[in-house]
């Protein structure tokens, strides 16, 4: 389960311009540049918070600390990919769940997309070790 669009140091769907954009501060091996065939409807700061039922300024707040991804429109404001919900929920859950603090939620999110990728790469790869698995 990835509720994280894109941002964990990878490439992000195409802006509208159909320039390819980058997303988060990582830079993988084997980057490959998608387009997006139709430009993605972003979200309000309005919008988010009424489908996360959080409140703007503490999204606000987890834009700041890296821990949900936006960007600014040409008015300055705020906007949201659609899985941002997603994202937020995910952030809640930790916090509620494991009792941690977002400086944390946030080095627990890099490594839960980390280990989706690898789990990934290995799915792709047909691999499997011969070893069994730890858990």
């Amino acid at each position: 389960m990835n509720d994280r669009p894109a941002g964990a140091g990878g490439i992000g769907r195409a802006g509208v311009s159909g320039r390819p954009v980058r997303t988060g501060a990582g830079i993988t091996a084997s980057t490959a540049v998608r387009y997006a065939l139709v430009p993605v409807p972003k979200l309000s700061l309005a919008a988010v918070a009424l489908r996360s039922g959080l409140h703007p300024d503490l999204i606000r707040r987890f834009v700041a600390l890296g821990l949900v991804d936006a960007e600014r429109d040409s008015a300055g404001r705020l906007v949201f990919d659609p899985t941002a919900p997603a994202v937020l929920a995910r952030v809640q859950r930790l916090r509620t769940g494991l009792c941690l603090n977002y400086a944390s939620i946030g080095l627990v999110l890099d490594l839960l997309d980390r280990i989706s990728m690898l789990e990934a790469a290995l799915r792709r790869a047909g691999t499997r070790s011969e070893t069994p698995p730890w858990t």
